[in-house]
């Protein structure tokens, strides 16, 4: 390792990410024994517009990269010079894989092994509040000149990497960041892989958390070690700056995959993540509604919100209310005028219902069809359904439920195998209490499509007999309130 060559690379790019960003200048700086052998640098044509952010924090624009040589000019020097050195860079992971990208376009492989100079620090010279190149020599004092141009930022990155090599004398630590099954080189650089090395291969749910501690993304796993991990394999540009952006990870057991959905969903809602797009925003949902007309007749209407609110019942589409509203209005005997199934002054003439005893031409008294309105909307709440899913737990002497109450979502929780569960009841002790909301109506409900009423346990809330399991696979009707 004594006579290892290492090459300090930085570039600077047009900006964007990983994908589609070009070079517009790069640095080489050739180590040997500790000492600079070589040096390499360049502008770069890259053959498209620089944006003007880019221009005012790196002073590159157009004119000055117009008569730069093209990366496929380049490709070649830069293959050369590398060559059998360790690819060290201030972030790595950046510089390594826009280098490839270019390599990339020109039907090229690249391939170097890699050391990032922002993870040795942290592990060499630990306790600092920031690892930015420019913030770190500040606090170490190393000169940094010519911020954000390629050779000013290798020559200091050239220091700090001298200085790590001197804090590691016998090569150790660098050897084992070198080693492939470290993951030192795939990880963001500042995530500590001990960090990654202590996540759990088990069911649950992982949170991504910036300097600050704030959650910038939520995610759901069968297995949570392999799925944090896959973020930071994956090349997009936004993976890429989620990596960038993490700072901690936890993570939360559930057990089961639905409950791992349902507490995701939970933190979504909670922390409004930054990198997550699913869920932040309210869904459509339809509500039957009833309402009192100017001639004293219950009506009954579809509502459109974004909030599961108190209603006669919600809907997950407009189609499944409408359904529900004909099926009551014909169960009932009501009229499709006052059910809003029709929009006419004059009596009702609905296509399929016809067997409305006539309150929209007076041949019915308000008072009656009122009690049949009220009949309806009874059996609808009557309906809503109670019960438990349950699912494997934590450990093997745990079971994991999650409980909905006169259709409505009311949380999750774990209990022991010994408990005696018997009754809705002997669920609260047990019970975290969560919001209802459009989302945890629709992943209750996309579980029990898939699975049907298996490890389901339906509640009587009048009766007083203990209910069974159900572990029929036949599809469960499931509307929310």
């Amino acid at each position: 390792m004594q006579s290892q060559l290492f090459a300090i690379i930085d570039v600077e790019t047009t900006g964007g990410g990983i994908a589609g960003n070009r070079i517009t200048e790069i640095c080489i700086a050739l180590l040997k024994d500790g000492e600079v052998v070589d040096k390499y640098t360049t502008l770069v044509n890259p053959e498209r517009d620089i944006p003007q952010h880019i221009t005012a924090l790196t002073g590159i624009d157009n004119d000055m990269v117009a008569d730069a040589p093209r990366f496929f000019e380049v490709a070649e020097t830069i293959e050369e010079f590398t060559k059998d050195a360790v690819f060290v860079a201030h972030n790595v992971s950046f510089d390594y894989n826009v280098i490839r990208g270019e390599f990339r376009l020109l039907g090229q492989h690249y391939n170097r092994k890699k050391l990032c100079t922002v993870r040795l620090s942290r592990k060499l010279i630990p306790g600092h509040l920031s690892y930015s190149l420019g913030r770190l020599c500040n606090t170490i004092n190393i000169p940094h000149f010519n911020r954000h141009r390629a050779e000013g930022d290798v020559d200091a990155t050239v220091i700090l990497f001298q200085r790590l090599l001197s804090l590691d004398e016998d090569f150790s630590t660098i050897n084992s960041f070198l080693n492939p099954r470290s993951k030192q080189a795939t990880l963001p650089p500042h995530i500590p892989a001990e960090q990654i090395n202590e996540l759990p291969e088990e069911a649950g749910i992982y949170l991504f958390k910036n300097q600050k501690h704030q959650v910038i993304y939520a995610g759901k796993a069968k297995n949570i070690k392999k799925r944090v991990l896959s973020h930071f394999y994956d090349k997009k540009t936004k993976e890429y700056q989620l990596g960038q952006e993490t700072h901690f990870i936890d993570y939360e057991l559930t057990g089961n995959e639905l409950l791992a959905l349902l507490v995701e969903s939970e933190h979504i809602r909670k922390h409004y993540p930054k990198f997550n797009r699913a869920q932040k925003w309210p869904a459509t949902t339809y509500q039957i509604i009833s309402y009192v007309n100017q001639r004293g007749i219950i009506q009954l209407a579809l509502g459109k919100t974004k909030a599961i609110q108190d209603s006669v019942s919600t809907f997950y589409n407009r189609a499944e209310a409408v359904e529900k509203l004909e099926e009551i209005c014909e169960t009932f005997n009501l009229c499709p005028r006052f059910c809003t199934l029709q929009s006419t002054s004059e009596k009702c003439s609905h296509y399929r219902i016809k067997n409305c005893e006539g309150v929209c031409e007076g041949s019915e008294k308000v008072a009656d069809y009122n009690l049949k309105v009220q009949a309806a909307i009874r059996s609808l709440e009557e309906n809503k359904p109670s019960f438990a899913i349950q699912g494997k737990g934590r450990t093997k002497g745990e079971i994991a439920f999650a409980l909905v109450a006169e259709g409505q979502y009311k949380g999750f929780g774990f209990f022991d195998r010994s408990e005696a569960i018997c009754n809705i009841e002997d669920y609260e002790p047990f019970l975290k209490l969560q919001p209802a909301s459009y989302h945890t109506h629709a992943i209750i409900r996309s579980h029990l499509k898939k699975h049907g009423e298996r490890n389901v346990v339906y509640f009587d809330l009048k009766s007083t007999r203990p209910p069974k399991p159900n572990r029929s696979s036949r599809p469960v009707r499931f509307e929310l309130r």
